[in-house]
This record gives C-alpha cells, structure tokens and sequence, in this order.
C-alpha cells in the first residue's frame, strides 16, 4: 500500500478567537507536526533559529518571493512573515500532518498554492466574547482594541472561504471536534484513491 500523504491543516480566524491556544492543544493531543515560519524580524531572547522561526535576512527573504518557494506571506511592519513551502511539503510527503496558524489573508493564499489543505476557521461564540478577551489579555491600549475589533468583524465574513468552522467556546471541545476533522479528512475518498489502484 502506498504511502498516503500527511494533511496540511490551516487554522486561521480574528486575534482574540483562540487559535494559539488550539494550536498548542492540538501538539499535546494529536499526532501532528508545527510549520515553522520565517520572519525577518530579529530572534527575542531565548527564540532559536529553526525552532519559533527560520530566521532570514530582508535579502533572503525576498528572493524566496521571487523563487516561489513560499506557500504564503505578508509583510506586517517592516517585517516579513511567510510559510516556506519546502518544509511543508517534505513534512506531508513523509506521511506527517501538518499544522498551520495564520491569518484569513494567508490561508486564502495557502488555498490558492495547496487547495488540498483543510482551511478550518477558529470563531469565537460571539463579538462581545471576542471583546471581552481581547480586553481581558492586558497586552493592548483602547486604540489597539478598536483596531483589532474592526479588523476582527472584517475577517469574520471571511468564513465562508473555509471547509470548516469550529466556535471556540471551551479549548478542549474545540481541540476534539479538529481532530475529529482530520479523521474525517483522511477517510475522504479522494486521499485514498491511489492506495488502491
């Protein structure tokens, strides 16, 4: 029998909707490998090189633009952040599932390059939630807030791009129904044509 292809799960969604924490969930629970981005941004302290991130220079990284060797990317500030695709790829020809937390703008380029992965949208169980724990973080001003929040609703009518969406109301509920995803996802037909043929 063939070797069956890892799924390249994106989970992506507004800031405050939960999906760092899933994501970690996720690690501890499930049998499935972190993509690791890369970023121009200079290493924080106790961040290593092919570990947080692949660190490359503002030079590096636009060459790996123009060589098409990302599955996403943006520029957010003066620094760059993308996905490079080598990586990804090599984790799922090896049979491994993959992980990937980004923004909707980035899993819509993620569809656009890998339209065989599982775009899963992280929603909160309401705007006033979302409000609540942005708030409740401490980490931003009352400026900073609105501006998450106004970018937060803007995403929201981004859910239907998606093959999936899951309200985080409790992490663990959340964590189970995305692994009950993937299960579902390697029993789809389509991914298990060749092992037969």
């Amino acid at each position: 029998m063939a070797n069956k292809e890892g799924i390249l799960l994106v989970l992506s969604g507004p800031s405050g909707a939960g999906k760092g924490t899933i994501c970690k969930s996720l690690l501890r629970e499930a049998e499935i490998q972190y993509s690791i981005s890369a970023t121009t941004r200079s290493p924080r302290t106790g961040e290593k090189d092919g570990r947080e991130y692949f660190f490359l220079t503002k030079e590096d990284f636009e060459n790996k633009i123009k060589e098409d060797a990302l599955l996403e990317w943006a520029k957010v500030y003066d620094n760059y952040y993308g996905t490079p695709k080598k990586f990804v790829e090599d984790m799922l020809l090896d049979g491994k599932d993959c992980i990937l937390e980004i923004d909707p703008q980035g899993a819509h380029k993620v569809r656009t390059n890998k339209p065989d992965g599982v775009l899963v949208f992280i929603a909160p169980p309401s705007m006033h939630e979302l409000e609540n724990r942005i708030t409740n973080r401490g980490t931003e001003n009352l400026l900073e807030i609105e501006k998450r929040l106004s970018c937060a609703k803007e995403e929201m009518l981004c859910m239907h791009n998606y093959d999936y969406v899951v309200i985080n109301d409790q992490v663990e509920v959340a964590t189970e129904k995305i692994k009950a995803i993937l299960v579902a996802e390697k029993c789809r037909v389509q991914r298990n044509k060749a092992c037969y043929l």
